[in-house]
């Protein structure tokens, strides 16, 4: 959908409903929980996507947001030169690419320069270490749609297991260098049988939580135990990594 300050949302990269859970193989890395029947674009899969019309040699500010609860995608810009501006709304220098990561629940904010002819430009969301995969597309005026399948020929890799787009981010406004008041660590720990997930050894229900007060400058360690990707989120904050 087009915002009002011409920016697109490229809004929910989800799965519906119809979960079949999958087995995991030994301690072998455990990429998706669940299948779905079907992977969306707002609302739309690649059967029938949605076609945004853009102005030749134009400029586009894509907004990807992972609505997903439990997939990871890749958006792959293809042959667009793309530049990451934002992460969860927060500006980090450009960083350039044509395949970005985002996970569960994240927000990816993305430049991308039109060609001075036209045509028309798949952006894809690729499923971390599947088939998969939903998107929509960019097309001039009069420019011909190709049918594209939602299921690539290839499986697209896991993300960031070596944190390589993390590493890379900046932020423009970073915090002032400071000595942290506190340094709480949480071990991040899980199994499938039976379907356990926890912090410091505990599940939700048993939690104890991490104590701050305001003003203080807190630096958490997350270290992940377990054989599955662990997405980070400080509701109601923003952090740097």
């Amino acid at each position: 959908s087009m915002g009002m300050d011409g920016s697109m949302t490229m809004g929910g990269m989800q799965g519906t409903d119809g979960m079949s859970m999958q087995g995991m193989a030994g301690m072998a890395m455990d990429l998706n929980d669940f299948d779905f029947d079907a992977y969306l674009t707002n609302d739309r899969t690649l059967a029938d996507p949605e076609v945004v019309q853009v102005e030749k040699g134009g400029r586009v500010l894509l907004r990807a947001i992972n609505a997903a609860a439990a997939t990871v995608f890749w958006i792959d810009c293809g042959a667009l030169p793309g530049r990451l501006v934002a992460v969860d709304g927060q500006p980090v220098q450009p960083l350039p690419g044509a395949r970005f990561g985002v996970a569960m629940g994240q927000r990816l904010d993305l430049e991308l320069d039109l060609p001075a002819g036209g045509g028309a430009w798949p952006i894809l969301a690729l499923r971390e270490g599947a088939h998969e995969r939903t998107g929509l597309i960019l097309a001039t005026a009069g420019a011909e749609v190709k049918m594209i399948s939602g299921l690539a020929d290839e499986a697209a890799p896991a993300f960031d297991v070596d944190l390589a787009q993390e590493a890379r981010l900046r932020a423009l406004s970073p915090l002032s260098e400071r000595v942290a008041d506190a340094t709480p660590a949480l071990m991040l720990g899980g199994q499938m049988q039976p379907y356990r997930w926890t912090i410091n050894d505990r599940v939700f229900e048993d939690r104890v939580p991490v104590t701050a007060k305001s003003g203080q400058r807190v630096e958490m360690t997350f270290h992940n135990m377990s054989m599955m990707g662990h997405p980070m989120h400080l509701h109601g904050h923003h952090f740097q990594v």
